[in-house]
C-alpha cells in the first residue's frame, strides 16, 4: 500500500503564481489572510491527510460500514479521525464568522480538500456533503433555521446530507415523489431516497438531512419541488438532539468503490411521517439546490485530481522500487528507467498539474463572484462543467495508468492500485453525469449567451499564447505556437457549434461530449502554459522554488502540449462532422 505525500510546493505555486492569492485576499478585504498563512494551512492539513486519513484508506476499502436496526456503524477508526478533523477546526474554514466559521477563501479550502480526498476520499465525502447543507441554509434558510443548525454544521459537531435521488427518479428530479404534508409549524415527510452518501453514521450527535419533497398542491414536474430540513434527532428546548425522528437507513449499497463511505437507502415516514421544516419558499427546492451546485460540482472535479494524484504517487514509488531489465553493463534497473514507464508517469504528472491549475483557478473565481465581480460569476458558470466533466473523465485514464505501471501487480488487490481505479469510477456519474455537464456547457453556458463568455475565455488564452510566442526563450515560443494552434482549431469548432446547433437539439447532444473534452484539454493546456511562463520568469530572480522544480514545470507543460493538446484536433473534427456517421443507425439497429 502506498503512502501519501501532500504536493505542498505545487499547491503553493498555483495559489501564488496563477491564482494571485495575496491580491485575491486584498480584493476580498481579508487583511489578515495572505500566502504565508495559506502555506501554513495547507502544510498542517497535509499532516492530517498523510498521518491520519491516508492509513485508513485501505481499511475502509476492506472493512465496510454495516447497518443494523436502521443505524449505520462506520468503519473502525473513522470516528476518531473525524474528531481530530473537527477539534482542529478544519470543518470551519469557509463558514461565515457569525456562525463560528473562519471565513477563509474558497480556493484555500479547495487546496485543503484536495489533500483530504487524496488521502481518503471515502472519509472526505462526509464533510463535503455537510458543506453543501451549509451553503443551502446560508442562502435560503430562515433566521430561525440558521440559528438552530448552522453553528453545529459549520463546526462539524453535526453533519449534513443531500437527499435528492429516488428509486424512480435518478437524474430526472421532475419525477420526485416524496411527500410533505403541512402540520402546524412543520411538515410530515414521507418517501424513500437512494444513493445518500453518509446518510447515517455514529460519528456525530446529529445528522441534518436536506430533502426534496412535494406539497399536496404542488405543480407537476420540477416546479413543484420544495426543500426541507429533516434532522435525524429532533431538537429540545435547548437546541440539543433529543428524540429520534422518523427517518432511518434501511440498507447500504454494495458498491464498486468508495467502500468506506456508507451509501444509504433512506426511508422517511415509516411510522407516521418524519418531521421536516421548509427551507425558503414552497416549490423552489430545485433552484435552491442549484445554489450549491457550482461548488459541489467543482468539488467532485477536484476529487478527479485528488484520486489521480494519489495514483500517480503510487505509480512513481513503485516504478522506483520495482527492478526489471538490465542496463548496458548487465546491472538490474528500476522500471522508471524504461521509456514507456516514464511516458505514463509524465502523462499522469502533467494531467494532474493541469487539473490542479484548473481546479484552483475555478475555485478562486467563486471567491471573486461572491465579492460581486460579475465577470467572475460568468467565468464560474463556464468553467464549472469543464472542471466537473473533464477532470473526472481524465481521472479514469490516469488511475488506469497507475495499474499499467504496476503491470500484473496492479491487477491484484494487495498493492492498492485497483482501489484508486475503482474509487475514481463514480466521479463522472454523481453530481450530474458527464453527459449532463456536456449539455450544460454547450447549452446554458455557450448557446444561451451566443458564445460571449466563451469568447472572453478564448481571448485570455490568446493573450497567453502571444506572450509565449514573443518570449526570448525558445521552449516558451514552441509552447506558444502549440497553444495558439490548439486555440485556433478549437475556436473553429466552437464557431461551428454556434452556427449549427442553436436550433437542432439532437445535433447539440451529439457533439456536446466532444465539446466538453475539447475545452478541458484547452483550458488545462492554457494554465500549464501560464505556469511555464511564470517558472521561466522566476528563474531570473530570487525565488523559493528552486531550479529543479521550475525546470520541471516547463517540462511538464511541454509534455502536455505534445501529449494532450493534439487531442483537441480529434474532438474538433468530430464536432464539425456533426457525428452524422456515428448516429446514422436507427435506434432499433443499435
Amino acid at each position: 500500500m502506498s503512502t501519501y505525500t501532500p504536493p505542498l510546493q505545487d499547491a503553493a505555486f498555483v495559489l501564488d503564481q496563477l491564482v494571485g492569492f495575496d491580491q485575491l485576499c486584498s480584493d476580498l478585504q481579508l487583511e489578515e489572510v495572505n500566502s504565508e498563512l495559506a502555506n501554513v494551512v495547507i502544510e498542517e492539513s497535509g499532516k492530517l491527510a498523510a498521518d491520519v486519513l491516508a492509513p485508513l484508506n485501505s481499511v475502509g476499502d476492506e472493512k465496510h460500514p454495516k447497518v443494523s436496526d436502521g443505524q449505520v456503524q462506520e468503519t473502525e477508526g473513522f470516528a476518531d479521525a473525524y474528531q481530530q478533523f473537527v477539534e482542529n477546526g478544519w470543518a470551519t474554514l469557509t463558514g461565515p464568522e457569525d456562525f463560528g466559521g473562519q471565513a477563509l477563501p474558497n480556493v484555500l479550502s479547495t487546496a485543503v480538500n484536495e489533500q483530504l480526498h487524496s488521502a481518503n476520499m471515502s472519509f472526505a465525502l462526509c464533510p463535503m456533503l455537510s458543506q453543501g447543507a451549509v451553503e443551502a441554509l446560508i442562502a435560503h434558510g430562515s433566521d430561525e433555521l440558521k440559528a438552530q443548525y448552522l453553528p453545529q454544521l459549520i463546526s462539524g459537531e453535526w453533519t449534513g446530507t443531500m437527499n435528492l435521488t429516488e428509486p424512480n427518479a435518478g437524474s430526472d428530479l421532475a419525477a420526485v415523489a416524496s411527500k410533505a404534508i403541512p402540520e402546524g409549524d412543520h411538515y410530515k415527510i414521507s418517501g424513500q431516497k437512494i444513493f445518500i452518501t453518509w446518510g447515517d453514521h455514529q460519528m456525530t450527535s446529529n445528522i441534518v438531512h436536506l430533502v426534496l419533497a412535494r406539497l399536496p398542491d404542488a405543480p407537476a414536474g420540477v416546479k413543484g419541488i420544495s426543500l426541507f430540513i429533516v434532522p435525524k434527532y429532533m431538537l429540545d428546548d435547548q437546541g440539543q438532539p433529543a428524540e429520534q425522528n422518523d427517518v432511518s437507513c434501511i440498507s447500504l449499497e454494495h458498491k464498486m468503490g468508495i467502500h468506506g463511505s456508507p451509501t444509504c437507502v433512506m426511508s422517511f415516514g415509516d411510522n407516521g411521517g418524519a418531521i421536516g421544516y421548509l427551507v425558503g419558499e414552497a416549490n423552489k427546492g430545485l433552484s435552491y439546490m442549484f445554489t450549491m451546485m457550482n461548488h459541489a460540482r467543482q468539488t467532485v472535479g477536484l476529487q478527479g485530481l485528488s484520486i489521480s494524484e494519489r495514483a500517480y504517487q503510487q505509480a512513481l514509488q513503485y516504478s522506483q522500487e520495482r527492478f526489471q531489465g538490465t542496463d548496458r553493463d548487465g546491472g538490474k534497473i528500476a522500471i522508471i528507467n524504461h521509456p514507456d514507464v516514464r511516458r505514463m508517469l509524465m502523462a499522469m504528472k502533467s494531467g494532474n498539474e493541469a487539473m490542479r491549475a484548473l481546479a484552483f483557478t475555478a475555485a478562486a473565481e467563486i471567491d471573486r463572484a461572491h465579492s460581486g465581480n460579475s465577470n467572475s460569476k460568468v467565468r464560474v458558470e463556464l468553467l464549472t462543467p469543464i472542471v466537473k466533466g473533464w477532470m473526472t473523465e481524465l481521472a479514469q485514464e490516469l488511475t488506469s495508468l497507475n495499474i499499467q505501471v504496476h503491470g500484473g501487480m496492479g491487477f491484484v488487490e494487495e498493492t492498492g492500485a485497483a482501489q484508486h481505479y475503482r474509487d475514481a469510477r463514480i466521479l463522472p456519474i454523481y453530481e450530474g453525469t458527464t453527459g449532463i455537464q456536456a449539455l450544460d456547457l454547450i447549452g446554458r453556458k455557450t448557446l444561451f449567451d451566443k458564445g460571449a463568455a466563451l469568447q472572453q475565455l478564448q481571448a485570455d488564452i490568446q493573450a497567453t499564447a502571444e506572450l509565449l510566442s514573443n518570449s526570448e526563450n525558445e521552449k516558451l515560443r514552441q509552447l506558444g505556437a502549440q497553444l495558439d494552434s490548439a486555440l485556433l482549431i478549437s475556436s473553429k469548432a466552437s464557431q461551428w457549434i454556434l452556427a449549427n446547433t442553436a436550433t437542432d437539439k439532437q445535433l447539440m447532444g451529439n457533439v456536446s461530449f466532444d465539446n466538453l473534452m475539447m475545452m478541458g484539454y484547452l483550458t488545462g493546456g492554457w494554465l500549464l502554459a501560464q505556469s511555464a511562463l511564470k517558472a521561466v520568469e522566476l528563474q531570473a530572480e530570487d525565488n523559493n522554488y528552486g531550479d529543479d522544480f521550475l525546470n520541471a514545470k516547463l517540462g511538464t507543460a511541454l509534455f502536455y502540449a505534445q501529449h494532450y493538446l493534439p487531442r483537441i484536433s480529434q474532438h474538433a473534427e468530430t464536432i464539425c462532422s456533426g457525428l452524422d456517421q456515428t448516429f446514422a443507425l436507427d435506434i432499433e439497429q443499435l
